[in-house]
């Protein structure tokens, strides 16, 4: 491709909205324009970058024995009222009705949608197994999309379905899609780990995702020193005690204390002169089984996740001021355990130790001296916070945690019977019994894909594509495009590449060499092929890796040759 007739348009300045690097470099590469928040639209060069990611998952999941479909971006309102999910899911489903008045939604997602065509066609376990995926645009309309592509309201996504008639073939389709990851995500170039994860609005009971490790990741990991053991920071457990028995209180009673305008966990510490671990966060949340209240330590984290779990809920929200104000009889900021009258639930963190200080109910005053076995009614127990840095590991026992950052790739599902329950898909088992399919759910983010990889290699002069993933592996450079035997032999080299399908960029503009130079790196090619006058005096031309900045002189004859040779070496076939 010639980049003068190229819609290739690259900015020297980094945008004022881009906030993380990916975001940067692909506006300022011309990948990617922003049309309104959260939606991009993709340029040639952009779109071919993502059709490399695109022609590995295609690869790697025909390679599993899965088969593409293509399914409807616009889903009926009917078959998400089956499942359960058209309130359940939120305000992240676009709704909207057709003329008719008829109730739809655009995609997020597709369980509902493919579990409905294969309770049509489904009939005997001898249809069983099946895996099908489709690469598709879907739309979430997230509240805070950020992060150009990582984060977008409309992305592209692989999503696949698996269909078993018990738990050893789903276990068996669950372990085959996890190896195809994978793969997926070693030919693209990435630095990946596999964790642990809530399986959120999707449902069943089992996930694993796939994170791509960068300091800009809005996810974080917790990952054992020791063992194997990793988890996104929604599902990292906690070590539980060997007892969940309150510590013994002595006799007597809460102090109360004047804390005027001391509100926040560091406030009181520093007034009352106490830790923040010797503090109870009381946390008030409604629910659809009521108002509830949550017990951590001061210097721990509520995870709205473990809690939704063990509350058993389905929707949970932190109070607004009236509820707060109604259930403790006092503003924000100083509610307590003491003397409520809704159920209360407490971390497992609390167990072991006391006396603790607390909010009083009562606006502008703590309790000192509060123990709550003695002095609060205290519903449940268990692990409802966050996992931290130095946390013991809850599997080997010996390691620690260690934070890290990532980007979500990939998320795997056993879903079990969550949706062919809801939407009777079933088969005929060998007996002739009617029996429920076994499902499982796996997603790859195939524009968030691009986007991790170039959060993970760049440099301060742009984007580093691995080959696997560059759709032009060299690009050609005539420094001066008005000397006649610069251009001959930059376009013979062109041609020769042309004729034997290497993708090449021929950069035939008429520029400044520093500007050519910029761009090249800016884009990321992975090997630019430099001629100029000087060296072709020589009989040569300059060759210059992308990734280790070397640049080496080889005979003008023999670069086709050395590319490839360059092709073999990185496994690319075209």
């Amino acid at each position: 491709m010639k980049i003068s007739s190229m819609f290739l348009h690259t900015l020297k300045e980094d945008p004022k909205d881009a906030e993380v690097t990916s975001h940067k470099l692909m506006l300022r590469a011309g990948m990617i324009r922003k049309v309104s928040s959260g939606i991009y639209s993709y340029l040639p060069y952009g779109l071919a970058i993502l059709r490399k990611v695109e022609a590995i998952v295609r690869e790697e999941m025909n390679k599993s024995g899965a088969q593409e479909v293509l399914l409807p971006g616009v889903q009926p309102a009917e078959l998400w009222e089956e499942s359960g999910r058209w309130d359940f899911y939120g305000k992240e489903l676009l709704r909207f009705k057709d003329r008719k008045g008829a109730q739809f939604a655009i995609g997020p997602t597709h369980e509902e949608i493919i579990t409905d065509l294969v309770r049509n066609e489904v009939r005997s376990y001898r249809d069983l197994p099946l895996n099908l995926y489709q690469i598709q645009t879907k739309f979430r309309d997230e509240m805070r999309p950020r992060f150009g592509v990582i984060r977008a309201r409309e992305f592209i996504m692989k999503d696949a379905y698996s269909f078993d008639v018990d738990e050893k073939g789903a276990e068996k389709n669950y372990h085959a899609m996890q190896t195809a990851y994978e793969r997926i995500f070693t030919r693209c170039g990435l630095k990946f780990k596999a964790v642990e994860a809530d399986t959120g609005t999707i449902g069943g009971s089992f996930s694993h995702e796939f994170m791509a490790l960068a300091d800009t990741g809005e996810d974080v990991i917790l990952s054992c020193t020791k063992c194997q053991y990793a988890a996104n920071i929604e599902k990292a457990e906690i070590v539980r005690p060997d007892s969940l028995k309150m510590a013994d209180a002595p006799s007597g009673k809460p102090e109360k204390v004047h804390t005027p305008q001391v509100k926040t966990v560091e406030e009181v510490a520093n007034f009352l002169k106490v830790r923040p671990q010797d503090i109870v966060k009381t946390l008030i949340y409604t629910t659809d089984a009521g108002v509830i209240a949550a017990l951590v330590r001061g210097d721990h984290e509520i995870n709205e996740i473990k809690l939704k779990k063990a509350l058993g809920c389905d929707t949970l929200e932190l109070a607004d001021e009236t509820t707060i104000e109604s259930a403790t009889k006092a503003p924000r900021g100083f509610a307590g355990p003491v003397g409520l009258n809704i159920k209360i639930i407490a971390d497992m963190g609390l167990v072991t130790n006391g006396p603790f200080v607390s909010g009083a109910n009562e606006l502008n005053h703590h309790l000192k001296n509060v123990w709550l076995s003695r002095d609060v009614k205290i519903s449940a127990i268990d692990d409802i916070r966050n996992a931290e840095a130095g946390d013991l590991c809850p599997r080997c026992k010996q390691g620690t945690f260690e934070m890290i950052h990532g980007i979500e790739l990939g998320h795997v599902f056993k879903l079990g019977t969550k949706y062919s329950k809801s939407m009777n898909a079933t088969f005929l088992d060998e007996t002739g019994k009617q029996q429920l399919i076994i499902m499982g759910c796996y997603g790859i983010g195939i524009s968030r894909t691009v986007a991790a990889l170039i959060e993970q290699c760049h440099d301060d002069d742009g984007i580093i594509l691995p080959v696997s993933m560059a759709p032009y592996p060299f690009l050609i450079l005539p420094i001066d495009v008005k000397s006649q035997e610069v251009m001959d032999t930059a376009t013979a080299i062109y041609e020769g590449l042309k004729a034997l399908n290497i993708p090449a960029l021929f950069d035939d503009r008429d520029e400044r060499p520093g500007v050519k130079f910029k761009d090249a790196d800016l884009i990321g090619v992975p090997y630019r092929i430099t001629i100029g006058p000087k060296t072709l005096k020589e009989g040569a031309v300059e060759i210059r890796e992308r990734t280790t900045k070397v640049t080496e002189k080889i005979s003008k004859d023999s670069v086709i040759e050395y590319c490839k040779k360059v092709l073999k070496e990185k496994h690319i076939n075209l």
